[in-house]
């Protein structure tokens, strides 16, 4: 049995996902902050009969991450498919003018060098499984930048850029590496963006393998003429 991961573990979209991927026979390692909420979600799946466990990493701490990676891989079985989607901190969204240099600190931390290093620590097990997914989650900031979301703007281009080299770069190692863009806010009452249909719709990614960018809705036309 091989293992699902997903980083950024909340109840929204990282409990419908690490659901969608549990039913489909993976064990399940929810990795957040939060023990209580990991123990709970945990709780939860297990219930639905879905080997889950909850493993604790900061994702500002890279050596967190790695340790949670690869103790997920020895408690559950190999990392198959990775899910990167944590939610970004409110100090995050400060308007361009606004920003310095030292603001860019975290955001680039937190959506570069922590998906760099998911992905490292993942990736030999991959090789040796002979396939892998690495699924990339973000906003409409990630392929249109807004003055007043710098931070996430900036640093979710730089995400979006190592993420669309790995598609290329691990393409022949039957490896896909693949981003969804969800453009508005993720609602239960969505049509196209509640947890479930995207839990859905990453799943398919996941099988379907076809193509880097995916868009959950259409993105909505600019207000302020930029492309």
């Amino acid at each position: 049995m091989t293992t699902f991961a997903v980083v950024g573990a909340g109840p929204g979209l990282g409990l419908a996902a690490a659901r969608r991927f549990g039913n489909a026979g993976h064990s399940v390692a929810l990795l957040s902050r939060s023990a209580r909420h990991q123990h709970n979600m945990a709780a939860e799946l297990v219930r639905e009969h879905i080997n889950a466990r909850g493993f604790t990493a900061d994702v500002l701490d890279p050596a967190s991450l790695t340790a949670a990676l690869q103790e997920a891989a020895d408690m559950l079985g190999p990392i198959e498919i990775l899910q990167f989607s944590p939610v970004p901190r409110g100090d995050f969204m400060k308007p361009v003018l606004d920003t310095t240099a030292t603001d860019l600190d975290d955001p680039l931390a937190f959506s570069v060098k922590a998906p760099v290093t998911c992905v490292n620590t993942v990736l030999p097990g991959m090789r040796e499984l002979g396939r892998g997914t690495l699924l990339f989650v973000n906003g409409g900031s990630a392929v249109r930048p807004k003055a007043g979301v710098a931070g996430t703007s900036i640093a979710f281009a730089a995400e979006s850029a190592y993420a669309a080299m790995l598609h290329t770069a691990l393409a022949d190692e039957n490896i896909h590496a693949t981003q969804l863009i969800v453009p508005g806010a993720i609602s239960p009452d969505s049509e196209h963006s509640s947890p479930e249909v995207l839990a859905e719709l990453l799943y398919s990614l996941h099988t379907g393998r076809k193509g880097f960018r995916h868009y959950a809705e259409p993105m909505p036309e600019p207000q302020d003429g930029t492309p």
